[in-house]
This record gives C-alpha cells, sequence and structure tokens, in this order.
C-alpha cells in the first residue's frame, strides 16, 4: 500500500521521475506503516447560497442545487444546449419548466408555487454532443447559478491511455491518484460519478462518491465523515480492503462532524470492497 505522512511527501512522489517514484513506494511499504497521503485534495460542500461550478464527463451525472422560488441557471463552458429531455408529469404541484436562452445557449429552470418534489431530474444534449443527466435538489429563495465545465475539453490530452502503456501497478496508481484528487478523465478507464447509499463504520460514515473501473485496477473517491462525539483517526483497514494498492486520506484526523476525502486504487474486482 502506498502511503505517505505530509503533503510534502505526496507532491514528492507524484512530481519525481518513475525510478524514484518506483523507490519511494518501496520505501514507503517497509517504513511508513499505517500512515497515509495526507495532501489529497479535499472535496468539501458548498455553502447553499454560492455557485456550482462542477466538473463533468460525458454521459456523467450532475448533482446540483436548484431554487425552489426563483430561477436556477445551468451554464456550459465552452458548448452550449442543443436540447433537454424531460418527463412531464401531468400534476402541476410535481413538474418544473426549462427555458433555452438561444444567445449564449443556457437554460433556466424553474419550479411552480407549492411545487411537491424534492428534486427534479433531466437530461440535457448540448451542441458539441455531450449527454449529461442532471439530478437537482429543489430548496431556498434566491436564484441559483451552475457552471458546468466537461472534463474532455478541460483536459483533452491531460493522460495518455493508461491501459495500453506498459506501466507497473505502482505507477499506474499514482497516476490515477492524480487523476482523481484533480477530478480528471483518465484514457484507459470508465468514470462513474454515481454516489452509493452511505454505510457507517463504528463513528464514521463512509460514502462512495464515484469511482474509476480499469483492466488491472480500480479507484474509488469517498467522502468520509465522523458522526460521533469524540475526535478519530482514520486507519486504512477502516475505508479499504486488505489488497488495496493505494490509499490517500485528505485529513486521516477528523472532529466531530468534520469530513473530509480519500482516495483508493484497489486490484480490479477486489474482493470484500468498500463500501
Amino acid at each position: 500500500m502506498i502511503c505517505a505522512s505530509s503533503p510534502g511527501a505526496w507532491t514528492g512522489l507524484v512530481s519525481a521521475g518513475s525510478d524514484h517514484a518506483r523507490q519511494a513506494l518501496r520505501l514507503a511499504r517497509h517504513e511508513c506503516g499505517a500512515h497515509f497521503i495526507a495532501a489529497a485534495v479535499l472535496v468539501l460542500p458548498q455553502a447553499a447560497h454560492a455557485d456550482q461550478n462542477l466538473l463533468v464527463a460525458d454521459n456523467g451525472q450532475v448533482q446540483c442545487d436548484a431554487s425552489l422560488k426563483d430561477l436556477t441557471r445551468i451554464s456550459l463552458k465552452n458548448d452550449q444546449f442543443a436540447s433537454v429531455s424531460k418527463v412531464s408529469t401531468g400534476n402541476s404541484s410535481e413538474d418544473f419548466s426549462v427555458v433555452g436562452e438561444p444567445v449564449r445557449g443556457d437554460i433556466y429552470l424553474s419550479v411552480p408555487e407549492g411545487f411537491a418534489r424534492a428534486s427534479i431530474s433531466f437530461f440535457g444534449t448540448t451542441r458539441r454532443g455531450y449527454v449529461y443527466k442532471f439530478t437537482c435538489k429543489v430548496a431556498g429563495d434566491e436564484a441559483r447559478q451552475v457552471f458546468l465545465t466537461n472534463a474532455d475539453i478541460e483536459h483533452p490530452r491531460e493522460f495518455t491511455d493508461i491501459a495500453a502503456t506498459a506501466l507497473s501497478d505502482d505507477e499506474t496508481a499514482i497516476r490515477l491518484m492524480r487523476a482523481m484528487a484533480q477530478q480528471l478523465p483518465a484514457d484507459g478507464f470508465d468514470v462513474r460519478w454515481r454516489p452509493l447509499a452511505p454505510v457507517m463504520a463504528g463513528t464514521l460514515k463512509v460514502q462512495m462518491l464515484g469511482q474509476y473501473r480499469g483492466v488491472t485496477l480500480d479507484g474509488k473517491i469517498l467522502r468520509l465523515e465522523n458522526r460521533g462525539p469524540k475526535p478519530v483517526t482514520i486507519g486504512g483497514e477502516q475505508v479499504a480492503s486488505t489488497g488495496a494498492i493505494a490509499v490517500s486520506i485528505g485529513n486521516p484526523d477528523l472532529a466531530p462532524a468534520q469530513v473530509t476525502t480519500a482516495y483508493i486504487v484497489e486490484p480490479h474486482g477486489e474482493p470484500g470492497e468498500r463500501p
């Protein structure tokens, strides 16, 4: 299992050349024991009233917040909406409207007075041919804005085809960790942003937010929350299987109600995987 005890250690590991990286990994296995990489990007929920800036992949799911009393604007970076597909319920208290803005290609959502559902869902197709599934929680009086960036447009050649290159599992794990921490696509991996129902591991609430599935390796992004009354120190055995190749925990020491993010790389189809 790859591990590091400080942000500097992780930064040095991922930025070093392949020979140095392999040497660091071998030393890490012998010396760092139960310590973990501590410089992963911490992904925390934004304030409800803030603009939402999201990175999304083609055919991915967008989870966002929509206004209950005002308009919600959804805008695409370097792209425009071409069409929106939704189901009409026939019940005015459960239906919502979508209006396209032709100049910028944005869409505007609104719900009627007395809207009875907690969320709305629909599909959006863009002029560049991408399709997204939207699930938006409805709450609040103020107008909302959602800004979407497509990962393939933003970083078209950020990562080479990992599956097609002759890399060791250690080298592949390093590159996959970097992709997950930056929420970027990784060629050779199928990215699925589909949050699962959270589970409890003692006082630790664990929820898988996304998954990178490859031919030989799988990557997972977990949200960890301390639901207990006392501080906890998170160990790798609490969030990863015994066969995990790499574990990165943004903040392994959580105060009550504090949240952090973990990134895990395991062999593909590892039995007993969590959550």
